[in-house]
């Protein structure tokens, strides 16, 4: 079912593949027994790869899923259930990468603060200390482009998960105006 959500949720161009990837696991992951909102999805899926007009590929899942019990109270409760599986998923994100930001960010900055000190503490010692000055120097010059790139991996990182995730949930939401809105 993974692959078939993958290209559900994951089809529209500029999406990040790793996050799709990611959230279309936890949605997996958390999907509920029977006919619900993604087997809903799934159809939909297939009756608009026919070239079927939105609101009667609508109605037809919807028809046929009905026939296996699924109601517009559960088809909109399930959907309901996969948006805080997703919002779940975007905290779990949240934490991540905040750790990330205070490891690689916060912890590479108290590093160059400490090294800016001991080449302070080496030149007055320039005598016996002068290669370790320049050891410790070259650190500090290179520690910058360290800092920039590692804020700019984990910014990036989280703007494509923070674009997917609001395209998966737009897709869900206009779902679920549609279901409103059809059935």
């Amino acid at each position: 079912m993974q692959k078939d959500l993958k290209k559900i949720f994951g089809d529209h161009h500029g999406l990040d593949e790793k996050s799709v990837g990611f959230l279309v696991n936890a949605l997996t992951k958390s999907n509920l027994p029977g006919f619900d909102y993604l087997e809903f999805k799934q159809s939909l899926g297939a009756l608009s790869a026919m070239d079927m007009e939105e609101q009667v590929a609508i109605k037809s899942a919807f028809a046929t899923a009905s026939t296996v019990g699924l109601t517009k109270e559960k088809l909109l409760k399930t959907a309901e259930h996969y948006k805080q599986v997703l919002q779940t998923e975007k905290r779990q994100f949240d934490a991540a990468l905040q750790k990330q930001i205070e490891q690689r960010i916060k912890g590479k900055a108290a590093e160059v603060a400490k090294l800016k000190k001991q080449v302070e503490e080496y030149r007055a010692k320039i005598a016996q200390l002068e290669a370790q000055i320049a050891k410790s120097q070259e650190t500090i010059d290179h520690a910058d482009e360290h800092i920039n790139s590692a804020k700019e991996k984990i910014e990036n990182t989280r703007d494509n998960f923070e674009h997917t995730l609001q395209s998966v949930v737009n897709e869900i939401d206009k779902d679920i105006e549609n279901i409103n809105k059809y059935l």
